[in-house]
């Protein structure tokens, strides 16, 4: 069985049936169905943000 991975709606997009997926909505995609989105910058996998939030947040901490 393929693997799903959650990703993260950056940039709305039509998702069909009039249907469009809304900025910060997270989606459950095969690596098919994301990868052109992915290089249009439309969703980032949701681990990715995760992981680049708690940098800033480290980052921004450190500078207070």
């Amino acid at each position: 069985m393929a693997k799903r991975e959650n990703y993260t709606v950056l940039i709305p997009f039509p998702k069909g049936s009039g249907h469009w997926a809304a900025k910060g909505e997270t989606l459950d995609l095969l690596e098919v169905e994301a990868g052109q989105l992915r290089r249009a910058g439309r969703i980032k996998r949701t681990s990715e943000l995760t992981a680049a939030t708690a940098v800033a947040t480290k980052s921004t901490k450190a500078k207070d």
